[in-house]
């Protein structure tokens, strides 16, 4: 099987003897950063449409896998068949309505569920815990502020309406102009850390992702900056050499051109 010729080509690249200089020095914390970046690009290989690509991004990520499970193997904690198992029980044990015998009439109220089961993991794991117990610090900021106010909506703490979280916006873009007023670098960081919060918050409450979102807009800024560029190249020019007049106008028809 392919999976275990992967197991097998882990444990040669951590040979102690033989294996690779760099594969043998790394640990859990060395290789995490790179599991991110194979996530992410994974993340960018689906939002190109790229089937050869997304193939390749989730055997990179799959690897990440495998090494961190045989650095663990090494010290004796669990091997790569414990990660399968520990998964395999928790989506049976999430899933009663498909392998047991509750019911789920909605995709929604599946949500509901999944979040209620593992509240009452937390809480079985540690004891009664709080509401925002267990949020991963890792995660992307934008994608960890939508997670943090989900489970305060989840007490009851939350805006009620979409329009009421646009208020809160515009507060906070208030607030940004009166430190940026006084100059205060301090409190411009602040806030403008409050306004990128409330911007979350925003995202969730009219159901999109914040990450996916800003990531459709970099494509977009790009997309059109590309073509800025080249139309002044067909010049034998650059950005650097246009006047802000003309990378405005030139911005203007790329974004009728492209959209």
């Amino acid at each position: 099987m392919s999976i275990e010729r992967l197991r097998a080509i882990m444990v040669a690249l951590r040979d102690p003897e033989r294996g690779c200089p760099w594969d043998r020095e790394q640990t859990w914390s060395t290789i995490a950063p790179h599991t991110l970046e194979e996530a992410f690009e994974l993340a960018d290989a689906i939002e190109h449409g790229d089937a050869r690509h997304v193939r390749d991004e989730l055997g990179d990520l799959l690897f990440q896998v495998v090494f961190q499970a045989r650095i663990a193997e090494e010290q004796g904690l669990f091997d790569l068949d414990a990660v399968a198992g520990a998964i395999s029980d928790k989506l049976e044990r999430r899933h009663p309505h498909v392998f047991g015998t509750a019911t789920v009439r909605s995709a929604d109220e599946q949500t509901r569920a999944w979040e209620e089961h593992k509240a009452a993991e937390r809480r079985a794991a540690g004891g009664e815990g709080g509401a925002l117990d267990g949020i991963a610090l890792g995660l992307p900021a934008l994608t960890r502020a939508a997670k943090l106010g989900k489970r305060a909506a989840g007490v009851r703490f939350d805006w009620t309406r979409p329009l009421d979280v646009v208020d809160k916006v515009e507060e906070e873009c208030t607030e940004l102009r009166e430190a940026l007023a006084a100059n205060n670098a301090a409190a411009v960081a602040e806030e403008l850390g409050d306004l990128l919060f409330s911007i979350a918050q925003l995202a969730r409450h009219v159901g999109a992702d914040p990450e996916a979102a800003l990531r459709a807009t970099n494509a977009k800024f790009e997309r059109r900056f590309r073509r800025m560029e080249q139309w002044l190249a067909e010049q034998g020019r650059s950005p650097r050499d246009a006047a802000p007049d003309e990378l405005e106008a030139l911005w203007a028809r790329a974004k009728q051109e492209r959209g």
